[in-house]
Protein backbone atom coordinates (compact mmCIF):
# COMPACT_ATOMS: atom_id res chain seq x y z
CA UNK A 1 0.00 0.00 0.00
CA UNK A 2 3.07 1.96 -0.51
CA UNK A 3 2.94 3.26 3.24
CA UNK A 4 5.78 5.29 4.81
CA UNK A 5 6.33 4.51 8.55
CA UNK A 6 7.86 7.57 10.99
CA UNK A 7 8.38 7.21 14.29
CA UNK A 8 8.24 10.71 16.94
CA UNK A 9 9.88 10.75 20.18
CA UNK A 10 7.26 14.38 20.70
CA UNK A 11 4.00 13.54 20.52
CA UNK A 12 3.65 17.43 19.47
CA UNK A 13 5.38 16.52 15.79
CA UNK A 14 2.30 14.73 14.65
CA UNK A 15 -0.65 17.21 13.60
CA UNK A 16 -3.28 16.69 16.43
CA UNK A 17 -5.98 17.04 13.60
CA UNK A 18 -4.39 14.04 11.79
CA UNK A 19 -3.97 12.30 15.04
CA UNK A 20 -7.62 13.32 16.33
CA UNK A 21 -9.48 12.32 13.02
CA UNK A 22 -8.41 8.73 13.41
CA UNK A 23 -8.83 8.97 16.95
CA UNK A 24 -12.88 9.44 15.80
CA UNK A 25 -12.86 6.67 13.33
CA UNK A 26 -12.14 3.64 16.37
CA UNK A 27 -14.40 1.27 17.48
CA UNK A 28 -13.70 2.46 20.63
CA UNK A 29 -12.43 6.10 21.06
CA UNK A 30 -11.68 7.28 24.16
CA UNK A 31 -10.99 11.28 25.77
CA UNK A 32 -7.64 9.43 26.60
CA UNK A 33 -6.48 8.40 23.42
CA UNK A 34 -6.75 12.14 21.84
CA UNK A 35 -3.78 14.32 21.05
CA UNK A 36 -4.18 16.83 24.11
CA UNK A 37 -4.21 14.31 26.60
CA UNK A 38 -1.13 12.07 24.97
CA UNK A 39 0.66 15.72 24.32
CA UNK A 40 -0.13 16.83 28.54
CA UNK A 41 1.66 13.65 29.82
CA UNK A 42 4.45 14.82 27.98
CA UNK A 43 4.71 18.08 28.31
CA UNK A 44 3.90 17.78 32.20
CA UNK A 45 6.76 15.75 32.54
CA UNK A 46 4.48 12.92 33.99
CA UNK A 47 5.59 10.32 30.70
CA UNK A 48 8.66 10.95 29.79
CA UNK A 49 12.14 8.74 29.36
CA UNK A 50 13.07 10.83 33.11
CA UNK A 51 9.91 8.94 34.57
CA UNK A 52 10.66 5.88 32.28
CA UNK A 53 8.17 6.11 29.70
CA UNK A 54 10.05 7.17 26.42
CA UNK A 55 7.80 7.78 23.33
CA UNK A 56 8.15 6.09 19.94
CA UNK A 57 4.71 6.76 18.63
CA UNK A 58 4.60 4.55 15.38
CA UNK A 59 2.80 6.05 12.35
CA UNK A 60 2.08 4.96 8.80
CA UNK A 61 1.26 7.71 6.23
CA UNK A 62 0.12 8.13 2.54
CA UNK A 63 1.65 11.03 0.96
CA UNK A 64 0.42 13.78 3.83
CA UNK A 65 -1.89 11.56 4.99
CA UNK A 66 -1.91 10.09 8.12
CA UNK A 67 -3.23 6.13 7.82
CA UNK A 68 -2.34 4.93 11.16
CA UNK A 69 -0.66 5.76 14.79
CA UNK A 70 0.06 4.07 17.87
CA UNK A 71 0.80 5.97 21.35
CA UNK A 72 3.64 3.53 21.65
CA UNK A 73 6.45 3.89 24.69
CA UNK A 74 9.89 2.07 25.68
CA UNK A 75 9.86 1.13 29.21
CA UNK A 76 12.05 0.85 31.72
CA UNK A 77 9.53 -0.36 34.08
CA UNK A 78 6.40 -1.97 34.42
CA UNK A 79 4.85 0.92 37.01
CA UNK A 80 1.74 2.74 35.47
CA UNK A 81 0.17 -0.05 33.79
CA UNK A 82 -2.47 -1.96 35.28
CA UNK A 83 -1.55 -5.53 33.49
CA UNK A 84 0.86 -6.68 36.26
CA UNK A 85 3.68 -8.82 34.57
CA UNK A 86 5.87 -8.49 37.58
CA UNK A 87 6.64 -12.23 37.42
CA UNK A 88 7.42 -12.93 33.75
CA UNK A 89 9.99 -9.63 34.68
CA UNK A 90 11.37 -11.64 37.56
CA UNK A 91 11.75 -14.96 35.24
CA UNK A 92 13.91 -13.58 32.89
CA UNK A 93 16.03 -11.98 36.19
CA UNK A 94 15.87 -15.40 36.98
CA UNK A 95 17.58 -16.69 34.13
CA UNK A 96 20.17 -13.62 34.21
CA UNK A 97 18.32 -11.94 31.07
CA UNK A 98 16.94 -8.49 30.63
CA UNK A 99 12.65 -7.91 30.77
CA UNK A 100 14.00 -4.20 30.03
CA UNK A 101 13.75 -2.48 27.99
CA UNK A 102 10.55 -3.37 26.62
CA UNK A 103 8.02 -1.80 24.39
CA UNK A 104 4.28 -0.71 25.58
CA UNK A 105 1.52 0.77 23.52
CA UNK A 106 -0.97 1.81 26.35
CA UNK A 107 -2.04 5.27 27.81
CA UNK A 108 0.34 5.77 30.38
CA UNK A 109 -1.64 5.76 34.09
CA UNK A 110 -5.00 5.00 32.52
CA UNK A 111 -6.61 1.38 32.82
CA UNK A 112 -9.22 2.45 30.74
CA UNK A 113 -10.49 -0.17 27.36
CA UNK A 114 -10.03 1.45 24.18
CA UNK A 115 -8.72 1.87 20.62
CA UNK A 116 -4.67 1.47 20.79
CA UNK A 117 -3.92 0.48 17.02
CA UNK A 118 -5.41 3.73 15.23
CA UNK A 119 -6.27 2.85 11.61
CA UNK A 120 -7.83 4.15 8.68
CA UNK A 121 -8.90 0.27 7.97
CA UNK A 122 -7.89 -2.99 8.82
CA UNK A 123 -5.20 -3.69 6.46
CA UNK A 124 -3.89 0.02 7.72
CA UNK A 125 -3.97 -1.64 10.87
CA UNK A 126 -2.43 -4.30 9.87
CA UNK A 127 0.69 -2.69 8.33
CA UNK A 128 0.95 -0.57 11.73
CA UNK A 129 1.19 -3.93 14.26
CA UNK A 130 3.89 -5.45 11.69
CA UNK A 131 5.77 -2.04 11.83
CA UNK A 132 5.63 -1.81 15.44
CA UNK A 133 7.07 -5.24 15.98
CA UNK A 134 10.06 -4.16 13.51
CA UNK A 135 10.79 -1.00 16.03
CA UNK A 136 10.70 -3.77 18.69
CA UNK A 137 13.10 -6.02 16.83
CA UNK A 138 15.57 -3.34 15.36
CA UNK A 139 15.45 -1.74 19.15
CA UNK A 140 16.31 -5.15 20.81
CA UNK A 141 13.41 -5.00 22.87
CA UNK A 142 12.48 -7.85 24.76
CA UNK A 143 8.55 -7.93 24.03
CA UNK A 144 5.42 -5.53 23.29
CA UNK A 145 2.45 -4.93 25.21
CA UNK A 146 -0.84 -3.91 23.58
CA UNK A 147 -2.90 -3.18 27.23
CA UNK A 148 -6.80 -2.64 27.36
CA UNK A 149 -7.53 -3.03 23.91
CA UNK A 150 -10.68 -2.59 21.39
CA UNK A 151 -12.42 -5.26 19.27
CA UNK A 152 -10.44 -4.37 16.40
CA UNK A 153 -7.06 -4.24 17.89
CA UNK A 154 -7.45 -7.90 19.51
CA UNK A 155 -8.78 -9.27 15.67
CA UNK A 156 -5.40 -7.80 14.32
CA UNK A 157 -2.67 -8.98 17.34
CA UNK A 158 -4.70 -12.82 16.44
CA UNK A 159 -3.77 -12.63 13.45
CA UNK A 160 -0.25 -11.57 13.93
CA UNK A 161 -0.11 -14.69 16.32
CA UNK A 162 0.25 -12.12 19.48
CA UNK A 163 -0.96 -13.70 22.97
CA UNK A 164 -4.40 -12.49 24.36
CA UNK A 165 -4.22 -11.66 27.66
CA UNK A 166 -7.88 -11.26 30.46
CA UNK A 167 -8.36 -9.11 32.82
CA UNK A 168 -11.46 -7.93 35.28
CA UNK A 169 -12.79 -4.25 35.43
CA UNK A 170 -16.56 -3.30 36.74
CA UNK A 171 -18.60 -1.13 35.01
CA UNK A 172 -22.02 0.10 35.61
CA UNK A 173 -24.50 0.21 32.63
CA UNK A 174 -27.58 2.63 32.79
CA UNK A 175 -30.51 0.25 32.07
CA UNK A 176 -33.32 -1.13 33.81
CA UNK A 177 -33.09 -5.13 32.54
CA UNK A 178 -36.77 -5.76 33.82
CA UNK A 179 -37.91 -2.72 31.85
CA UNK A 180 -35.45 -2.94 28.56
CA UNK A 181 -34.50 0.61 29.09
CA UNK A 182 -32.05 3.57 30.55
CA UNK A 183 -32.97 4.22 34.69
CA UNK A 184 -35.92 7.40 35.07
CA UNK A 185 -33.99 9.00 38.38
CA UNK A 186 -31.66 7.30 41.20
CA UNK A 187 -34.59 5.69 43.00
CA UNK A 188 -35.37 3.62 39.84
CA UNK A 189 -31.94 2.78 39.62
CA UNK A 190 -32.13 1.69 43.76
CA UNK A 191 -35.50 -0.47 42.63
CA UNK A 192 -33.65 -2.44 40.24
CA UNK A 193 -31.36 -4.12 43.36
CA UNK A 194 -32.36 -6.40 45.66
CA UNK A 195 -33.41 -5.60 49.16
CA UNK A 196 -30.29 -5.90 50.76
CA UNK A 197 -28.45 -4.13 48.42
CA UNK A 198 -30.83 -1.19 48.11
CA UNK A 199 -30.65 -0.63 51.84
CA UNK A 200 -27.08 -0.80 52.69
CA UNK A 201 -27.05 2.03 49.66
CA UNK A 202 -29.84 4.32 51.53
CA UNK A 203 -27.68 3.45 54.66
CA UNK A 204 -23.93 4.81 53.19
CA UNK A 205 -26.03 7.83 51.82
CA UNK A 206 -27.89 8.61 55.08
CA UNK A 207 -24.92 8.62 56.87
CA UNK A 208 -23.33 11.54 54.29
CA UNK A 209 -25.72 13.30 54.58
CA UNK A 210 -26.22 13.26 58.94
CA UNK A 211 -22.79 14.55 58.96
CA UNK A 212 -24.05 17.78 57.00
CA UNK A 213 -21.87 16.21 53.84
CA UNK A 214 -23.25 18.16 50.64
CA UNK A 215 -22.23 17.76 47.29
CA UNK A 216 -21.72 20.82 44.34
CA UNK A 217 -21.23 19.29 40.29
CA UNK A 218 -19.22 21.30 38.22
CA UNK A 219 -18.70 20.41 34.20
CA UNK A 220 -16.63 21.60 31.52
CA UNK A 221 -15.67 25.23 31.60
CA UNK A 222 -17.88 25.63 34.63
CA UNK A 223 -14.59 23.94 36.56
CA UNK A 224 -12.88 26.93 38.24
CA UNK A 225 -8.68 27.29 38.70
CA UNK A 226 -9.35 26.90 41.99
CA UNK A 227 -11.65 23.87 41.91
CA UNK A 228 -8.56 22.05 39.72
CA UNK A 229 -6.41 23.44 42.91
CA UNK A 230 -8.79 21.72 45.64
CA UNK A 231 -9.23 18.54 43.20
CA UNK A 232 -5.03 18.02 42.44
CA UNK A 233 -4.80 18.95 46.91
CA UNK A 234 -7.20 16.24 47.92
CA UNK A 235 -5.34 13.84 44.65
CA UNK A 236 -1.71 14.35 45.44
CA UNK A 237 -2.85 13.94 49.58
CA UNK A 238 -4.70 10.11 48.48
CA UNK A 239 -1.10 9.58 46.85
CA UNK A 240 0.86 10.27 49.86
CA UNK A 241 -1.27 8.75 52.71
CA UNK A 242 -0.29 5.64 50.58
CA UNK A 243 3.77 6.48 50.43
CA UNK A 244 3.86 7.53 46.50
CA UNK A 245 3.85 10.36 45.08
CA UNK A 246 1.51 11.34 42.42
CA UNK A 247 1.71 10.02 38.88
CA UNK A 248 0.24 13.13 37.58
CA UNK A 249 1.07 16.58 38.17
CA UNK A 250 -0.43 19.77 38.88
CA UNK A 251 0.33 21.37 35.05
CA UNK A 252 -1.10 18.20 33.48
CA UNK A 253 -4.43 18.77 34.90
CA UNK A 254 -3.78 22.55 33.75
CA UNK A 255 -3.53 21.27 30.19
CA UNK A 256 -7.02 19.65 30.49
CA UNK A 257 -8.57 22.73 31.95
CA UNK A 258 -7.09 24.81 29.01
CA UNK A 259 -7.42 21.93 25.64
CA UNK A 260 -10.15 19.33 27.31
CA UNK A 261 -12.25 21.09 29.70
CA UNK A 262 -15.36 19.54 28.14
CA UNK A 263 -14.44 15.56 28.79
CA UNK A 264 -14.27 16.59 32.90
CA UNK A 265 -16.94 16.29 35.69
CA UNK A 266 -15.73 17.33 39.37
CA UNK A 267 -18.11 16.28 42.06
CA UNK A 268 -17.10 18.46 45.18
CA UNK A 269 -17.96 17.63 48.91
CA UNK A 270 -18.70 20.51 51.52
CA UNK A 271 -19.48 20.83 54.81
CA UNK A 272 -20.41 24.18 56.25
CA UNK A 273 -19.92 25.62 52.81
CA UNK A 274 -15.95 24.22 52.98
CA UNK A 275 -14.95 21.66 50.21
CA UNK A 276 -13.24 18.62 52.46
CA UNK A 277 -13.39 16.00 49.41
CA UNK A 278 -14.06 15.18 45.79
CA UNK A 279 -13.65 13.14 42.84
CA UNK A 280 -13.12 13.81 39.06
CA UNK A 281 -14.57 11.58 36.19
CA UNK A 282 -13.97 12.13 32.29
CA UNK A 283 -16.66 11.65 29.71
CA UNK A 284 -16.76 10.63 25.95
CA UNK A 285 -19.75 10.99 23.69
CA UNK A 286 -22.24 13.29 26.40
CA UNK A 287 -25.18 13.89 24.13
CA UNK A 288 -24.65 10.58 21.99
CA UNK A 289 -26.55 7.15 22.42
CA UNK A 290 -23.03 5.74 23.61
CA UNK A 291 -21.47 8.23 26.17
CA UNK A 292 -19.20 6.87 28.60
CA UNK A 293 -17.75 8.19 31.65
CA UNK A 294 -14.93 7.19 33.48
CA UNK A 295 -13.74 7.10 37.54
CA UNK A 296 -10.75 8.68 37.60
CA UNK A 297 -9.90 9.92 40.95
CA UNK A 298 -10.24 11.21 44.45
CA UNK A 299 -9.67 12.63 47.70
CA UNK A 300 -9.73 13.66 50.65
CA UNK A 301 -9.01 16.10 53.61
CA UNK A 302 -11.67 15.18 56.05
CA UNK A 303 -12.52 11.65 57.11
CA UNK A 304 -16.13 11.25 56.86
CA UNK A 305 -17.81 7.81 57.11
CA UNK A 306 -18.73 6.06 53.83
CA UNK A 307 -17.74 9.66 52.07
CA UNK A 308 -15.55 7.40 49.13
CA UNK A 309 -18.63 5.52 48.33
CA UNK A 310 -20.55 8.77 47.92
CA UNK A 311 -18.08 10.78 45.80
CA UNK A 312 -16.84 7.70 43.46
CA UNK A 313 -20.16 5.99 42.85
CA UNK A 314 -23.46 7.43 43.75
CA UNK A 315 -22.71 11.08 42.83
CA UNK A 316 -21.25 9.96 39.45
CA UNK A 317 -24.27 7.32 39.11
CA UNK A 318 -26.66 9.66 39.76
CA UNK A 319 -25.04 12.04 37.37
CA UNK A 320 -25.31 9.30 34.61
CA UNK A 321 -28.37 8.86 35.03
CA UNK A 322 -29.65 12.19 34.72
CA UNK A 323 -27.39 13.43 32.14
CA UNK A 324 -28.25 9.79 30.02
CA UNK A 325 -24.80 8.11 30.17
CA UNK A 326 -25.12 5.10 28.86
CA UNK A 327 -22.06 3.04 31.27
CA UNK A 328 -19.81 4.14 33.71
CA UNK A 329 -16.31 2.39 33.97
CA UNK A 330 -15.10 2.12 37.76
CA UNK A 331 -11.57 1.64 36.88
CA UNK A 332 -9.48 -1.05 37.33
CA UNK A 333 -9.97 -4.04 40.48
CA UNK A 334 -12.37 -3.72 43.33
CA UNK A 335 -15.23 -6.44 43.72
CA UNK A 336 -16.56 -4.06 46.66
CA UNK A 337 -17.80 -1.96 43.21
CA UNK A 338 -20.57 -5.00 42.67
CA UNK A 339 -22.41 -4.04 45.87
CA UNK A 340 -22.99 -0.82 44.05
CA UNK A 341 -24.21 -2.38 40.76
CA UNK A 342 -20.61 -2.21 38.94
CA UNK A 343 -20.35 -5.55 37.09
CA UNK A 344 -17.38 -7.71 36.15
CA UNK A 345 -16.55 -7.77 32.47
CA UNK A 346 -13.13 -8.82 31.04
CA UNK A 347 -10.65 -6.69 29.55
CA UNK A 348 -7.92 -7.92 27.28
CA UNK A 349 -4.62 -6.97 26.42
CA UNK A 350 -1.91 -8.69 23.44
CA UNK A 351 1.66 -9.95 23.79
CA UNK A 352 4.82 -10.60 21.77
CA UNK A 353 7.99 -11.75 23.59
CA UNK A 354 10.72 -11.70 21.40
CA UNK A 355 12.05 -14.80 23.34
CA UNK A 356 10.78 -18.55 21.99
CA UNK A 357 11.04 -20.15 24.72
CA UNK A 358 9.91 -17.65 27.35
CA UNK A 359 6.90 -17.12 24.82
CA UNK A 360 5.95 -20.69 24.64
CA UNK A 361 5.82 -20.66 28.72
CA UNK A 362 3.78 -17.81 28.84
CA UNK A 363 1.54 -19.11 26.27
CA UNK A 364 0.86 -21.71 29.23
CA UNK A 365 0.48 -19.56 31.76
CA UNK A 366 -2.45 -17.63 30.08
CA UNK A 367 -4.31 -20.30 29.06
CA UNK A 368 -4.75 -21.41 32.71
CA UNK A 369 -4.78 -17.78 33.83
CA UNK A 370 -7.90 -17.44 31.38
CA UNK A 371 -9.21 -20.33 32.73
CA UNK A 372 -9.18 -19.23 36.18
CA UNK A 373 -10.68 -15.29 35.12
CA UNK A 374 -13.50 -17.29 33.10
CA UNK A 375 -14.67 -19.23 36.23
CA UNK A 376 -14.43 -16.00 38.15
CA UNK A 377 -16.14 -13.90 36.44
CA UNK A 378 -18.98 -16.95 36.58
CA UNK A 379 -18.75 -16.70 40.06
CA UNK A 380 -19.13 -13.20 40.43
CA UNK A 381 -22.07 -13.17 38.23
CA UNK A 382 -23.67 -15.47 40.84
CA UNK A 383 -23.23 -12.72 43.08
CA UNK A 384 -25.58 -10.20 40.73
CA UNK A 385 -26.81 -7.39 42.85
CA UNK A 386 -29.77 -7.07 41.12
CA UNK A 387 -33.24 -8.15 42.39
CA UNK A 388 -34.40 -10.00 39.09
CA UNK A 389 -31.50 -12.06 39.08
CA UNK A 390 -31.74 -13.41 42.86
CA UNK A 391 -32.90 -17.42 43.19
CA UNK A 392 -36.18 -17.80 43.14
Amino acid sequence: MDYVIRVFVNPFDIPALAWDTLVRQQDAPSPFMQHAYLGALHASGSATPETGWTPQFVTLWQADVLVAACAFYIKAHSYGEYVFDWAWAKAYADHNLNYFPKGVAAVPFTPVPGSRLLAVDAHARKALLESMLQVCQKQDLSSLHLLFTSPNDREACNAQGLLQRQTVQFHWRNADKMEAMPFVDFDSFLASLSQEKRKKIRQERRRVAEANVQFRTVQGTDIRTQDWDFFYQCYERTYLEHGNAPYLSRTFFQSMQDHMPENWVLFIAERAQQPIACSLIAVQGLGTPNAVAYGRYWGALERVDCLHFEACYYQPLNWCIANRVDCFEGGAQGEHKMARALMPVATYSAHWLAHPAFSDAVERFLERETAGVDNYLDHLAERSPFKHQEPQ
